[in-house]
């Protein structure tokens, strides 16, 4: 199934000018964010980003999601070239309520990959099967992505995309988060300096 472009418009921010596009997949509307123009043989500076509501936009100190986000948005706002594709999968996968059952067994000492398995979940369920489209969409064949995760660096080569780089995004790191970094680290191979 492949994505569907829906609409764009301009989206001004404090970090840069980008335009915003809107791809339906999966029944949910998912974003672009890009800033300039893309020719077949630029290396595009990119980010992978899941929806995370509470670190994206309740600031939520118990991630690092919000601010890799803003780090992303600063370095393409820097270069004057890149994208971000923000995929609507909330809490690895799961949604925003079971996001907040986890976040409930995280209170209680669970950490976030076996909170999604007590709630019956995979401990990760997101889905990087779009990519393949958005990137040729955009004629994008090389990327240097900012990324921890080698999912997503293995989704992006079996989108047919060629990584140039990988850029650590190690940013966001609190005492109200180390524990789940070191989870990030140790159950989901996240290449994270710790």
């Amino acid at each position: 199934m492949n994505a569907e472009f829906i609409a764009k418009a301009k989206l001004p921010t404090k970090y840069a000018d980008f335009d915003v596009h809107v791809f339906m997949y999966d029944n949910k509307e998912h974003l672009v964010l890009t800033k300039g123009e893309f020719s077949k043989n630029d290396t595009v500076l990119t980010r992978v980003h899941s929806e995370c509501l509470t670190g994206d936009g309740l600031f939520s100190l118990r991630c690092d999601c919000g601010p890799q986000l803003e780090y992303a948005m600063q370095e393409i706002g820097k270069q004057g070239q890149g994208m971000i594709i923000y995929l609507r999968q909330e809490g690895r996968g799961i949604g925003l309520l079971e996001k907040i059952k986890a976040y409930e067994l995280q209170d209680q000492g669970v950490d976030t990959f076996d909170a999604n398995i007590q709630l019956g979940h995979a401990a990760d369920n997101r889905n990087y099967a779009m990519l393949a489209s958005v990137f040729n969409h955009f004629n994008v064949s090389r990327v240097d992505i900012m990324t921890n995760n080698p999912d997503k660096i293995n989704a992006i080569k079996e989108a047919g995309v060629t990584i140039n780089q990988r850029i650590a995004v190690n940013v966001g790191h609190t005492k109200q988060n180390k524990a789940y970094i070191r989870t990030k680290v140790d159950k989901f191979n996240h290449l994270t300096q710790l």
